[in-house]
């Protein structure tokens, strides 16, 4: 039997959710009304645009995918807590104070926590810079943090100590040195000079 061209996919269980009879349903996080779905978690509408996650990128383009991996609510459903996360002790616990509160009133919430706990704000231990746990890039070692710029030249560092040489070494050559010759096509012969 020939397929249709104009055959549309069956809708995902996010979509399935949504009545086309209905209104139309926008995204309670960025408004748009393209292709809407409720959530898992918390049943609110949002964008269906987590396929349009480029794996490993860190970008926070799908509103699906930052509701669900950047909050309390899409944290509380996944480990599959009881009650509201609002009020879970395990949600609590499992985040250093600054990332719970991060995750429970960042915009990627459709109710953010009401009267988050106080915290002392992340400094890197190598140079004292504060670091925003919740959006800046960092390492940890141990239980110091370690901000983007302390941790790279630590890594160089380590990299360099390991190898016996500079770490970029092997990727430039030394100062004053010529860039080795491609012999020429064709076998021996000689490349002409122009």
């Amino acid at each position: 039997m020939a397929r249709s061209k104009n055959k549309k996919a069956a809708p995902s269980a996010r979509q399935a959710s949504a009545d086309p009879k209905s209104p139309m349903h926008r995204c309670g996080l960025c408004g748009k009304s393209d292709r809407p779905a409720r959530t898992e978690c918390c049943g609110n509408w949002i964008c269906d645009d987590e396929d349009e996650y480029v794996l490993f990128s860190y970008a926070r383009n799908s509103c699906y995918r930052n509701h669900r991996r950047f909050t309390l609510c899409g944290y509380h459903h996944a480990e599959e807590h009881a009650g509201s996360w609002k009020r879970c002790s395990a949600c609590r616990e499992e985040f250093e104070t600054e990332l719970y509160v991060h995750y429970g009133t960042n915009e990627y919430n459709f109710e953010k926590l009401e009267n988050p706990p106080a915290f002392k704000p992340t400094r890197c231990a190598a140079c004292g810079a504060t670091i925003n746990l919740g959006e800046d890039g960092y390492s940890q070692r141990g239980e110091e943090y370690w901000c983007e710029g302390c941790s790279a030249r630590e890594i160089h560092r380590l990299l360099g100590q390991r190898s016996g040489s500079e770490p970029n070494s092997r990727l430039q050559p030394p100062t004053g040195a010529r860039s080795p010759r491609r012999p020429p096509r064709g076998g021996k012969k000689r490349a002409r000079r122009g």
